[in-house]
């Protein structure tokens, strides 16, 4: 396990027994990448630095994380108003410049329509709305549709839990048009992922429930445009310009803005209430919501789930997926200048500690799962663990643990942590203890 050394230095040092970053198991630069998985079905890839991925904990090795209570100064941050005004604006900016990149200010305008809504929803329980977010001066940006469900039976204004998704998600059936051609069913007994939450559930807790799919935001470059932006990004482009800025946004920075553009529209909806609206995502989308409570403070809570490497596990931990396997395989979801970390780890200005705190004050409720390593899901806890000073420091719980255990949900702090019996997915099980998590900062107290 780790050990924290606190001191007056301006680190925090978590230091484990085992192999240097870089082992005997590197290959040279040249050879092929070729997948595959170890005894437990982990995949190990070889990145073109010459890593191969690593599951022991004996190898992980030493590494030193920057201590997000000490300024570039060297000065240490002892009071809130510190964080708030001089540390927290430093970190926030590293993480700009190097890991999702800036919003421009040529980032397109919002407007929002809204489209069909069915006061009779889910038997009667739920009010659903459709409404659409056009982004762009024109008609050549994209539409983004959100699926809403309102308890119908509401007095006043309700919390929302607005949901990320890969798919269609909660929005109705539509008959196909004329001469489509329709996927054919999963056979089966096939498994699904299933994204979409507890929606009876969520309702009957007073809570108000949204889905969006975050490729209408900005499509997802491995699969829509390999050579270029072509969302939200694309109508930010200066004139002659092909690509974002080395210091400009990835697709996580754009879904973590169109999301924003969406609490806009929530917070001036009068049947929400505008202090109370959370945000969920899982994988890509886990790190998009850690990023978004980190730039836009106005969520009132975040849920990530299995967020993995530069987004909530530790990337100086050789563990699973690394910073050379994202800037590889990823890089358009990140800011240019990520390259330059590949096999350079601990040159990275920040580590995912930082971003996990700046999201205080407001709670962070973090998800793993056990045959999930390639997310390191231990990472995630220990970074969770290393953020708990900042949210101490301003008034807040940290995760009140120092071990984490299968399905023993950690929810009595202002930070959050389950780690599941099971895969890369949200469970039941995770939905269980999230909604009990925000049932003590969203339910209304007597």
């Amino acid at each position: 396990m780790s050990t924290f050394l606190r001191s007056a230095r301006p680190l925090l040092v978590l230091s484990l027994a085992g192999a240097p970053l870089f082992g005997a198991d590197a290959i040279p630069a040249t050879a092929a990448v070729t997948p595959r998985s170890d005894a437990h079905g982990n995949p190990i890839r070889r990145a073109r630095t010459g890593h191969v991925s690593n599951y022991d904990e004996a190898k992980v090795g030493a590494y030193t994380l920057p201590d997000p209570l000490v300024l570039a100064s060297g000065e240490r941050v002892t009071r809130a108003a510190t964080w708030f005004n001089l540390r927290r604006p430093e970190i926030l900016e590293l993480y700009r410049e190097n890991i999702f990149g800036r919003v421009p200010d040529s980032a397109p305008p919002v407007r929002f329509s809204e489209g069909a809504t069915d006061p009779q929803a889910l038997g009667g329980t739920a009010i659903r709305q459709e409404i659409i977010a056009h982004f762009g001066a024109g008609a050549a940006g994209p539409d983004v549709h959100v699926t809403l469900y309102l308890p119908a039976h509401a007095r006043g204004p309700v919390p929302l839990l607005l949901h990320l998704i890969f798919g269609l998600g909660a929005r109705p059936a539509r008959p196909a048009a004329p001469g489509a051609v329709v996927a054919a069913a999963p056979p089966a007994g096939a498994r699904r992922f299933v994204e979409v939450g507890p929606i009876a559930d969520i309702l009957a807790r007073g809570y108000g429930y949204a889905t969006v799919r975050y490729s209408e935001i900005e499509p997802d470059l491995a699969w829509d445009a390999p050579d270029r932006p072509v969302g939200v990004r694309a109508l930010a482009l200066a004139p002659g310009q092909t690509q974002p800025a080395p210091d400009e946004w990835g697709t996580v920075s754009a879904w973590s803005w169109g999301a924003s553009r969406l609490l806009d529209y929530f917070q001036a909806d009068p049947a929400i209430d505008p202090k109370r609206i959370a945000l969920i995502g899982h994988s890509r989308l886990g790190k998009t919501v850690i990023w978004s409570g980190a730039r836009d403070p106005r969520w009132a809570l975040i849920y990530s789930s299995c967020a993995g490497e530069l987004g909530t596990s530790l990337a100086r931990r050789d563990f699973g997926e690394t910073v050379d396997d994202m800037a590889q395989n990823f890089p358009w979801q990140f800011a240019g200048n990520l390259q330059k970390y590949a096999g350079h780890w601990s040159d990275l200005p920040v580590d995912t500690h930082m971003v996990i705190a700046l999201n205080a004050p407001h709670p962070v409720f973090i998800g793993g799962g056990t045959t999930d390593q390639w997310s390191d899901p231990h990472g995630e806890f220990l970074a969770e663990v290393a953020a708990g000073p900042v949210y101490r420091l301003v008034g807040k719980t940290d995760l009140g643990a120092a071990e984490m255990q299968v399905d023993t949900p950690l929810i009595t702090g202002d930070l959050g942590f389950h780690y599941h019996d099971g895969g890369h997915a949200i469970t039941p099980s995770d939905w269980k203890a999230f909604l009990a998590f925000t049932d003590r900062y969203f339910q209304p107290k007597p």
